[in-house]
């Protein structure tokens, strides 16, 4: 390798060198998705809701199948909690929670709206609220049971998109948390609005909330948050078992790919991308070195048609008709070997039969051919006419062999 390759192959290892160490010192960005799985970490996972509520409920339940299979295999009593971005049942699923939930049981929705068929069963209405003006994107949230200190208010200032209850049945519903948006600094505050609800149905009770964050992490981790939570969850009973959720999640449960293991371990997703770069320089400098041009090399030429019409020239000029008839006649013997496979031993009538049968040429033509070829035999010298002669005659005898015309 010259001294300029090497070089290069030197900077191409420093500068990888620098790219790792750079990204081994970057702080890691932090990851805002909203999966609220109960295995996820990051900011708006659940991961923190499931650990406490483990220590508060006496039997927790993690399901990862509808909840229309899941009830109907199963017959379960206690409370069914859903929290994600947007949860939409279907019809015959939603028939069939309500129906469990008339029997004694309860259910805990939380997300930002909610399908039309759930709101017109409980008679309610929703809308968006009006960010536009909440130039701080703060929201301040408040239980209003007397006994969970309604005057404590919970700050919220990771919102994109919010919604509250507008319409309620008041002789059915209850209110459980409202909701107040900033106008910006020094400013009034909005008027409260209705984020959590509770109502009867049947014999159980469903429990609304447009706040699914309020089981997130990032939203419990934040004192005095955590006693929002814990007031939400009071309106539950803790004695029977509490079954979470984990079908409708905007996060996997289980990871199908193979690869995240590698690239959620920073070690292993650096070693992942080596070899990648390692694979492309390989590429990139064996692949220069095997793919040379390769040089076009003609074919020698067959030059035995040029060198035997060069010596049969030689004969012809030097007046050796005698050799080249001879030479002639023993190439039309060996001609008769091979392709009519007859014996040349014996000259006789019976081979001339023989001979014209299988050559499709008259037996006359044939006498006359061999005739003329025992006539030149018998000479000394002959003359380019008589030569001449010879070569048309086993020429035309030859363009009547049916056998020549199959092979060609």
């Amino acid at each position: 390798m010259s001294k300029k390759g090497k070089i290069y192959i030197i900077l191409v290892v420093l500068t990888i060198i620098a790219i790792v160490v750079l990204e081994m010192n970057k702080p890691k960005a932090i990851n805002w998705f909203p999966s609220y799985a109960t295995h996820h970490k990051i900011p708006f996972g659940t991961y923190v809701f499931n650990d406490q509520l483990k220590r508060v409920a006496d039997t927790v339940v993690s399901v990862n199948r509808p909840p229309f299979e899941y009830l109907k295999n199963h017959t379960i009593n206690g409370t069914y909690l859903f929290n994600n971005e947007s949860i939409n049942f279907g019809k015959e699923e939603l028939n069939s929670l309500l129906n469990w939930v008339s029997k004694g049981n309860t259910i805990i929705v939380a997300a930002k709206n909610f399908e039309k068929k759930l709101l017109d069963t409980l008679n309610l209405s929703v809308l968006s609220v009006n960010t536009l003006d909440n130039f701080n994107n703060e929201y301040q949230f408040k239980l209003v049971n007397p006994e969970l200190n309604p005057s404590e208010t919970y700050t919220f200032d990771r919102a994109s998109k919010f919604f509250h209850f507008n319409d309620i049945d008041t002789l059915e519903t209850s209110i459980v948390g409202l909701i107040d948006t900033y106008r910006g600094n020094n400013q009034p505050m909005q008027d409260s609005l209705i984020s959590t609800i509770k109502q009867p149905f049947g014999n159980g009770e469903i429990v609304l909330s447009t706040f699914p964050q309020a089981f997130t992490n990032y939203f419990i981790l934040q004192s005095p948050n955590q006693n929002y939570t814990a007031g939400l969850l009071s309106y539950i009973d803790v004695s029977n078992p509490v079954y979470i959720d984990n079908y409708y999640k905007t996060g996997k449960t289980f990871y199908t790919s193979p690869m995240y293991l590698f690239l959620n371990t920073t070690s292993l997703k650096w070693a992942y991308y080596l070899m990648l770069i390692a694979a492309l320089i390989y590429i990139i400098f064996e692949g220069k070195r095997k793919q040379r041009a390769i040089p076009v090399i003609n074919p020698l030429k067959n030059q035995t048609v040029d060198f035997t019409r060069t010596i049969a020239n030689m004969y012809y000029e030097s007046g050796k008709h005698k050799d080249i008839s001879q030479h002639k006649i023993q190439h039309f013997l060996e001609y008769i070997r091979n392709t009519l496979h007859l014996s040349t031993s014996e000259l006789n009538d019976n081979f001339i039969r023989h001979l014209a049968a299988r050559s499709s040429n008259t037996e006359e033509d044939t006498r006359i051919l061999f005739k003329y070829i025992k006539n030149l035999n018998e000479k000394n010298e002959i003359s380019h006419t008589e030569l001449e002669r010879l070569n048309t005659l086993i020429e035309q005898f030859k363009s009547h062999n049916q056998w020549k015309k199959t092979k060609t």
